[in-house]
């Protein structure tokens, strides 16, 4: 029912531990894949894990936000891979200069600790990624998947999008952003079989912000990991297979009249309030 056998799949932010393991996912299960990704080793790990399950995988090293490049790309996927099934918009991010240092402005707070102290140039650099980031490679990959009449675009949500998550404005409207849009697109092709969903994925451990989450002395939760886990009702952190099971189910076919949705995958994070 799951099957991804023989489909030309483009994941955007390869390199990262979210992307790289629905790469590895895919390619196991008999994807043909293109990976893109902005560092250049990172991707190559992440192409190494790959290589064994199939020998007709490309990997590109690419800023998702250089519309040029992307193009280029294009063109070289279109020679080897002659069609494009699937389009997964991983790419995504901050910049510690786009959040606040305060989660509140009172009269104590330092402005340079408040709203009014975010750099905008790292605001507009990190909405960009979240959005235009994904929009770019639709742009530019989708043209092909509406020529065929078929296709299936993944975008990468996020919390923020359902709820602004405290200190970080930039990347929380950036992934809103692409949440709007993945369902305004999905209205807009679908006369042409192009389904276009979102997942929003809660807060997913991984070795990037193992230390933001758990003490590296004690192995215990933070103060911050510990609110993250109240917070969330199953009283976990959540895994990229978490992410991974969700990829392959939007991606069946038997999935065909599921079109501009954003699936929280979260532990029940947004649907919990607190009170």
């Amino acid at each position: 029912m799951f099957s991804v056998k023989g489909k030309n799949i483009i994941v955007t932010g390869a390199s990262g531990v979210i992307g790289s393991a629905i790469s590895v996912a895919l390619a196991k299960n008999g994807a043909r894949l293109a990976l893109l990704g902005r560092s250049s080793k990172k991707l190559e790990t992440s192409f190494e894990k790959i290589s064994g399950f199939g020998n007709e995988h490309l990997q590109f090293q690419c800023d998702v936000l250089n519309v040029e490049a992307l193009f280029k790309v294009n063109e070289e996927i279109k020679k080897k891979f002659k069609r494009v099934d699937v389009l997964i918009n991983v790419a995504g991010g901050a910049t510690k200069g786009a959040s606040t240092k305060s989660e509140f402005l009172t009269a104590e707070t330092p402005f340079k600790d408040s709203f009014f102290g975010v750099d905008l140039n790292d605001f507009s650099y990190t909405t960009e990624l979240n959005f235009m980031g994904s929009v770019n490679p639709i742009k530019v990959f989708g043209e092909l998947m509406a020529k065929q009449k078929s296709g299936n675009i993944v975008n990468i949500s996020s919390m923020g999008a359902i709820q602004p998550l405290s200190k970080s404005p930039a990347y929380s409207a950036g992934k809103a952003a692409i949440s709007n849009f993945t369902q305004w697109l999905a209205v807009h092709l679908s006369k042409v079989n192009i389904r276009v969903n979102a997942i929003a994925p809660g807060f997913i451990l991984t070795e990037q912000n193992r230390f933001l989450l758990f003490d590296e002395k004690s192995g215990e939760l933070t103060k911050r990991g510990k609110r993250i886990v109240d917070h969330t009702p199953q009283g976990k952190l959540g895994t990229p297979d978490d992410v991974i099971s969700t990829i392959f189910w939007l991606l069946a076919e038997e999935s065909s009249f599921i079109t501009g949705i954003t699936v929280p995958v979260d532990g029940g994070f947004s649907a919990y309030n607190g009170i």
